[in-house]
């Protein structure tokens, strides 16, 4: 089964919202710290700081891309939000970096690649290709990129920016709404068999979604047609009355994290301060679990630019996700067996549950300091595959880590913000928690 736009993503209208919201599921016990796996990285990218002596680079959600041939050819692809793009080999060395797009007017927001996905034998023109689709935060794009596996292979620079110049905004009217920055945010993508490719891409400080299809231009390059767009809910019922995330003002409770599930014909997105959605191909989203914090009542306090509790918790919440939900991925098994994995940014923690009922809470691990590798902190996102990556024969799991140590100052012995990827050993996640591992049993070009 392949998802489609027809009749996918509609709008949602207020009254509607509030009644898909009231079909969440119960709260299902967590387990107990004892039981949070320890899991330790085998490796680690190389730090980016975000200053001006770091090109502003702060990592975000990365993609792992299979080579069809050589393992030793295997990629990871990251954005850097204002620093621009990076690759890695599968031994987490750069071997290329793209900038991200200059301002179009004076005063207007740079590029800022904020999420990275995959899209496996795309038709442009008379060749399949393999892209990366990238949501540019700051012009409001997704821009595409072509994957060469002979330059993939040699370790030289295999991916080639396709994205057409006359590429449309997804969701801005106007390059003064751009500069709003109420911009496309996260992303996931998938391919049909027609050789088409869809991407879905949430709005910042908002809680739309939209969907393009990537369309092939006769001069080799890609830019996309609008689809439609889905409104998640803002406020929700909770006993007593309703429930409206506390958010900065003027802003929504957004989404970052999503992932596709072709197989099973599901998106899945993860409202950062509510939960995890599940949007199939027909029918309502359903939140299949919430954060630990939702139904807790806050204000904004002007003063301190923080949410305060106003209120008792109505004891609502989920068990398992401390706010934010971030980054999602499904490690994929065949005939649609695996796992989703979510971000539990608030406690540094990963969350799985079983990929064919995703309302089955499985365990939760952390990825913690090793003696050669420090830990994952306020991770925003990651991806994990079942394929054999490089020197990983059971599998990958890269994770982004928001505070990588050791610590750096600059010249004013000011700490800066330093950001990079962890490389997890599938087999190291999967032997505590008993999941399974199962190299090679999944291939992302069937």
């Amino acid at each position: 089964m392949q998802l489609s736009p027809t009749p996918r993503l509609r709008p949602i209208a207020a009254a509607a919202a509030l009644a898909l919201a009231a079909a969440v599921l119960p709260a299902v016990p967590a387990a107990a710290d004892d039981d949070l796996a320890q899991v330790r990285a085998t490796l680690e990218t190389p730090p980016n700081y975000d200053d001006e002596a770091g090109g502003n680079a702060n990592a975000d959600d990365p993609a792992i891309w299979s080579h069809p041939d050589d393992r030793d050819g295997d990629l990871v692809i990251a954005p850097l939000k204002e620093g621009g793009l990076v690759v890695y080999d599968a031994a987490g060395r750069e071997i290329q970096r793209f900038a991200a797009p200059a301002p179009p007017r004076p005063g207007d927001e740079p590029g800022r690649f904020n999420n990275v996905d995959l899209i496996y034998g795309f038709q442009l023109g008379r060749h399949k290709v393999d892209l990366a689709v990238v949501s540019d935060r700051g012009r409001d794009t997704v821009r595409s990129y072509v994957i060469d596996p002979d330059e993939a292979e040699d370790h030289r620079a295999p991916l080639t920016d396709v994205t057409d110049p006359s590429a449309p905004f997804v969701f801005s009217s106007s390059l003064d709404d751009v500069n709003e920055q109420a911009t496309a945010y996260g992303l996931a993508s998938w391919g049909d068999s027609d050789g088409g490719g869809y991407v879905a891409l949430s709005r910042r400080h908002t809680s739309r979604l939209g969907l393009v299809r990537l369309v092939a231009t006769r001069a080799g390059t890609i830019t996309y047609r609008h689809v439609r767009d889905l409104d998640l809910p803002t406020s929700f019922p909770v006993p007593g009355g309703t429930w409206t995330p506390c958010e900065d003002p003027g802003e929504g409770p957004q989404v970052e994290g999503m992932v596709a599930d072709p197989e099973h014909g599901v998106l899945y997105a993860a409202q950062e301060d509510v939960g995890i959605w599940r949007i199939p191909l027909d029918g309502a989203p359903r939140l299949i679990d919430k954060v630990k914090e939702y139904g807790v009542p806050a204000t904004y306090n002007p003063d301190t630019e923080e949410c305060d509790p106003s209120g008792p918790d109505p004891g609502v919440g989920g068990e398992h996700i401390t706010a934010d939900a971030e980054g999602l991925s499904i490690y994929k098994q065949d005939d649609g067996e695996g796992y989703l994995i979510a971000s539990s940014q608030g406690d540094n923690t990963f969350v799985v549950y079983d990929r064919e009922d995703p309302t089955d809470y499985i365990g939760r691990f952390r990825i913690a300091p090793g003696t050669l590798v420090d830990g994952s902190e306020v991770c925003d996102g990651a991806m994990v595959t079942s394929a054999p990556i490089g020197r990983f024969t059971s599998g990958l799991l890269v994770v982004h880590d928001g505070e990588n140590t050791p610590v750096a100052v600059d010249e004013n012995g000011e700490v800066r913000e330093n950001t990079n990827f962890k490389f997890v050993d599938w087999k190291d996640v999967a032997d505590p928690l008993d999941l399974a591992v199962t190299p090679g049993d999944w291939d992302p070009r069937d």
